[in-house]
């Protein structure tokens, strides 16, 4: 079993089982993840609230780090997130990246986008090895 599929697998009673995330693809260089946002993922202007765009993005640049650098768990150091247009209810796509990869630590890129493509959010971020591989 990977990496990623084990993720995914012990994800259930977590916090990617809160929010409802789906695991589309994924390895090493690329992850993508997907979400259905209902109701419950809005805030009271009724768009989808930035906390789960933005856990959504950790979430998936989280796992093509720890495919990456082929351990069992890393952690974010630092995080940056570009807010570009507002997600409505529907179904939301995460795309995550490697960037840069050196020793310990490796940068990514990720991107939510709507069914139709609008591009509405983007981050970086750089994660460590919490666990190496055992």
């Amino acid at each position: 079993m990977s990496i990623l599929d084990k993720m995914v697998e012990d994800g259930d009673g977590r916090f990617w089982g809160f929010l409802g995330c789906r695991y589309i693809k994924g390895d090493g260089k690329e992850v993508q993840i997907a979400l259905t946002a209902g109701e419950h993922h809005t805030n009271s202007m009724g768009i989808i609230h930035g906390g789960v765009l933005t856990s959504m993005m950790d979430q998936a640049m989280g796992m093509v780090a720890t495919a990456a650098m082929e351990v069992d768990g890393c952690v974010t150091t630092n995080l940056n997130v570009h807010f570009l247009a507002p997600m409505k209810q529907g179904e939301l796509t995460v795309t995550a990246t490697v960037m840069h990869q050196a020793g310990r630590s490796v940068t990514t890129q990720s991107e939510v986008r709507d069914a139709s493509g609008t591009l509405g959010c983007m981050a970086t971020a750089t994660f460590r090895i919490a666990r190496p591989r055992t």
